[in-house]
This record gives structure tokens, C-alpha cells and sequence, in this order.
């Protein structure tokens, strides 16, 4: 069994897998916007495809964007007074910095060198799969911005560290007696994590939510005595619209968390959020807003369906099957490897926070920490 498991190779992780959705790297924020907002995916994929060189160069993925990618820059001092032009600016500026996030992989490379480019920093590893799409459909495809990745002549999955964990637990049992170890005494609880106090305003977290979203984190919402209160996830805030941007300006952490809980945004706290967008003379950023969302709802034939998010009082957001609520996910110190594994793959999340028994924070668990363990014991299985 363990030579089996040794033996995988990172195609069959990828068997039925969903091809890509694209985006070109010549396009604009509010293309991104409207790419994201019509896919069932919460990230989309940024290609560069640069044929006009002498050399006829390979498409490449060099990036991923999401909803809080454009929320984080929109939200920048000096995109507020006009958003609707900050989403004229091109697509690489809600690309992150850090190298190699995004990785292509050969479908012949092994679990185990799959395993060691997400610890060194990688969060999604593109992997060519076979595709049966027909010439015709192809060329319809290409013919449109966004579209089922086809570059190369082929077509794309990604890999994450969810896709790994879950491949490990499935064989759970070539790992015991480790999967059956607390979570302290593997030493994986990281006690650096990003938290905001919840009566401060949730646009001093805005650093944070960008860092979270680099790290697959979210930031902790805690009492001023360090008790765990909720947290701002990117993932609930990628289930949002971009008018959550209004809410991030105006209210407090912990209004933020109640604004973009999956029951939709309190009808008291939409009017605290338009009240205060009044006194700070930014009624016209909120109507550009909807602008720019009506515009993103009519550039797509899914959004003209129906798919898009109303922008209304009471009707912010956008429900999508990732949509959850802001609770936060918790364990204990003496909580099992594999009961932590299960918690995060059953919210679809990368990480788990550890609490003490009086509700302070004592640290975090990622997807991260569990690869590192996973890959020490798989070197005893060579």
C-alpha cells in the first residue's frame, strides 16, 4: 500500500477536475471583476500569452485573482474617490508580488515533488489535462475573454493544498499512528496569526485581509481580552460583491462580520452603512459602485440570466456554493491530526484556529503545517 501511495502521480489528483477559466494579462480590473463574478469558481486564472516576439513564446499562468482581490484595491486611499476609473487599470495590479504562487507541474510529476513546491510557497500548481472539447467549440471558446482555459492546444486544471489533503486522508492509515497524535504534540499550532480588535474600524484590517488572503488564512475578530469572536475570511468575502467595499469603509470589524455572513447584511446595519457613507460625502463612490455592477451583471450571458448579485438595500451579496457564514472554525490543543483535517476540509478551509478553554487564541493550524508532517513520514515509506 505504502509503494501504491508513493506511486501516484499528480494526474490522478486531477481526475475530474473542472478546466481553468481564463482571463488575459492584458485585461482590466473591471474585466477581472466581471470574470470573477461569472464563474462558479472563486478564483480566475491570469495568462500571459505573448505571440507577437520573434519566438513564438508558450502561454504561461502567472497569476490568479479573486473578489477580495479587487475589494483590497478598490479599497485604496486613492481608488475611493473613483472607483470606476481604478477599474480601468490593468489586471497586474491585483497580482501579488511573491514569486511562484502559481506553478506548472507536469501530470507525470509524483505526489511527494507536488507535496514540496506547495511548501515552498506554491498555491496552486497548473496541470495540462486531456480535453474533449471539439475544434468548433474551441474556437468559440477563444474568441471570448473569459473562457475555459485553451493554451498550448490544450486545457488546464490547478491543484491546491485542499486537493492534497483530502488525496492523504483518503489514505489515512499508512500515516498511523500519526494521524491519531493532538495537534500540540506534533507541533504545528503557529502562534503568529492577524487578528483586529472588534470594535475597530474594519478598514484597519484591510492590510490584514490582503496579507490573509496571501497566507489562505483569515484574520481573527477578537474582545479586547483576546477572546475569539468570528474573523474575516476571504473566503466569505469572495462570496460577496464589490459594494462590500462600502462596508469595509464604514463600519467596524464587527459589524463587517454580520454585514457578510451568508443570511445577507442586516437591514439596520445596510442603513448604518449608507448613513455613514452620507456624513463622509461618499454617496457618489457607492453609486458608482452599482454602476460598475450592473455593468458586470450585463457581461456575461450568465449574469444577464439571472446568476449576478442585485445591488440594492438589504441585497449586497452574491451566494455562491463557497458561501459560509463567519463563524470561526475551532479546536483544541489535544484535538487529533485527522479530526482537524476533517474540520477544515468539511468548511472548505485551509486552516483551523486553536482556542484555549477560556476562548483566547492560541494559535492556528494550516494546511501548511499538515503537509510538513504528511511529508516527513512519506520519506520513512521510500
Amino acid at each position: 500500500m505504502a509503494a501504491r501511495l508513493l506511486a501516484y502521480q499528480v494526474a490522478d489528483l486531477c481526475l475530474g477536475k473542472p478546466p481553468l477559466r481564463s482571463l488575459s494579462s492584458s485585461a482590466t480590473v473591471a474585466d477581472a471583476l466581471a470574470a470573477v463574478k461569472s464563474s462558479d469558481e472563486n478564483f480566475v486564472a491570469v495568462w500571459s500569452c505573448d505571440h507577437s516576439a520573434k519566438r513564438n513564446l508558450e502561454c504561461v499562468c502567472v497569476g490568479k485573482v479573486c473578489m477580495v482581490d479587487v475589494i483590497c484595491f478598490l479599497c485604496r486611499d486613492e481608488n475611493l474617490s473613483s472607483p470606476g476609473l481604478a477599474l480601468r487599470s490593468p489586471v497586474s495590479a491585483l497580482l501579488s508580488n511573491a514569486n511562484g504562487l502559481v506553478r506548472h507541474v507536469a501530470p507525470s510529476s509524483s505526489l511527494i515533488e507536488a507535496i514540496d513546491l506547495l511548501l515552498e510557497g506554491a498555491q496552486n500548481l497548473v496541470v495540462p489535462i486531456k480535453s474533449s472539447t471539439t475544434i468548433n467549440s474551441k474556437r468559440k471558446h477563444l474568441q471570448k475573454s473569459i473562457s475555459p482555459t485553451i493554451h498550448n492546444g490544450q486545457e488546464f486544471c490547478w491543484l491546491t493544498q485542499e486537493d492534497v489533503i483530502r488525496f492523504l486522508l483518503s489514505s489515512i492509515g499508512l500515516f498511523s499512528p500519526i494521524p491519531a497524535r493532538s495537534i500540540d504534540s506534533l507541533n504545528i499550532i503557529s502562534n503568529e496569526f492577524l487578528a483586529v480588535e472588534y470594535h475597530c474600524p474594519a478598514l484597519s484590517a484591510i492590510g490584514a485581509i490582503s496579507c490573509s488572503l496571501a497566507d489562505q488564512t483569515a484574520v481573527a475578530v477578537v474582545d479586547d481580552e483576546g477572546t475569539l469572536i468570528g474573523e474575516i475570511s476571504p473566503l466569505t468575502l469572495a462570496c460577496c460583491d464589490e459594494t462590500v467595499g462600502a462596508a469595509i469603509l464604514t463600519l467596524s470589524a464587527g459589524d463587517l462580520m454580520a454585514y457578510i455572513d451568508c443570511g445577507g447584511p442586516p437591514e439596520d446595519i445596510v442603513g448604518l452603512v449608507e448613513a455613514r457613507l452620507k456624513e463622509r460625502n461618499l454617496e457618489g463612490m457607492l453609486r458608482e459602485f452599482m454602476i460598475v455592477d450592473s455593468y458586470g451583471s450585463n457581461s456575461s450571458d450568465e449574469e444577464a440570466a439571472g446568476g449576478g448579485a442585485a445591488v440594492s438595500r438589504g441585497q449586497y451579496r452574491k451566494f455562491t456554493s463557497f458561501s459560509r457564514r463567519a463563524e470561526a472554525i475551532v479546536c483544541r490543543r489535544w484535538s487529533s491530526l485527522v479530526a482537524v483535517m476533517i474540520q477544515a476540509i468539511a468548511h472548505r478551509v485551509n486552516y483551523v484556529w486553536v482556542v484555549e478553554e477560556d476562548g483566547g487564541v492560541a494559535g492556528i493550524v494550516t494546511f501548511a503545517g499538515m503537509l510538513e508532517v504528511f511529508r516527513e513520514n512519506l520519506e520513512s515509506l521510500m
